[in-house]
């Protein structure tokens, strides 16, 4: 996961990146989550038809293309968080802390089912 310098130093080349091309404003809150989910889609249509095991083994063409789909949503998320002004590592850990509280390691060791199950 990238650290706040390296989402700082992303979301700085994003701002100059919008800018320069005169894109600031089509980056409204609204049209940056539609993008981001258009993104996750293409994300997923790289697995849409493999097994759990083939999906575990991607063929290297396979892995630079998902990891390029992987970079689209990542530049999405910190500029939709820039523009939102959400520092992003806070909110992750924030939202991993309260999941700890959730999901109880010991009660939910190995299980799927979500919290409002147990």
């Amino acid at each position: 996961m990238p650290n706040q310098s390296d989402l700082l130093m992303l979301r700085d080349k994003l701002r100059s990146f919008a800018a320069d091309r005169d894109w600031d404003q089509f980056h409204s809150p609204k049209n940056l989550s539609m993008a981001l989910m258009v993104e996750v889609a293409e994300l997923m249509e790289h697995f849409q038809w493999l097994t759990e095991a083939q999906s575990l083994d991607l063929a290297a063409k396979s892995k630079d293309a998902v990891s390029e789909e992987l970079a689209d949503i990542l530049l999405y998320l910190v500029r939709l968080s820039d523009k939102l002004d959400v520092d992003l590592p806070n909110a992750a850990l924030r939202k991993l802390k309260k999941n700890a509280a959730k999901y109880p390691a010991e009660q939910v060791r190995g299980s799927a089912k979500k919290y409002t199950e147990y």
